[in-house]
C-alpha cells in the first residue's frame, strides 16, 4: 500500500483545513487508516484512527470535538477535516495504514505510512 497524504497549508487560528490521504493498491477497506503528527522537535503523535473492523473512530484528547476522520472506499482515500484550528495543531500531518482492527497509538503499530503535509496554523 502506498499513501499520498495532501491537503496542508498556512491558515490562521480557528480555520479549518481537510487533509486527504490517497491510497494505492487493492483492499484498501480492509486496512485502518489512521492521522498522526509531528511538531518541529517533538515525537509523532496519535491524532485519530478509524478502524476497518468496525468503522468506529477514535481521537486524540487534544481534538476531539474538533477534527473528523472519515473515509470513503470507494474512492481509497481517508480524510481528517481539521476545524477551529489552534497554533499548537501546527505541524506535519501523517496518515498511516494498519491491518489490525484495533486502535493502536503508537507509530511502530502501524504498518504503511505516507509522506507527510505541512500544517501551520499562525495567531
Amino acid at each position: 500500500v502506498q499513501l499520498q497524504a495532501s491537503g496542508g497549508g498556512l491558515v490562521q487560528a480557528e480555520d479549518s483545513l481537510r487533509l486527504s490521504c490517497a491510497a494505492s493498491g487493492r483492499s484498501f477497506s480492509r486496512f485502518s487508516m489512521g492521522w498522526f503528527r509531528q511538531p518541529l522537535g517533538k515525537e509523532r503523535e496519535f491524532v485519530a484512527a478509524i478502524l476497518w473492523s468496525s468503522g468506529s473512530t477514535y481521537y486524540a484528547d487534544s481534538v476531539k470535538g474538533r477534527f473528523t476522520i472519515s473515509r470513503d472506499n470507494a474512492k481509497n482515500t481517508v480524510y481528517l477535516q481539521m476545524d477551529s484550528l489552534k497554533v499548537e495543531d501546527t505541524a506535519v500531518y501523517y496518515c498511516a495504514a494498519g491491518y489490525s482492527g484495533r486502535v493502536y497509538y503508537s507509530p511502530p503499530s502501524w504498518n504503511y505510512w505516507g509522506q507527510g503535509t505541512q500544517v501551520t496554523v499562525s495567531s
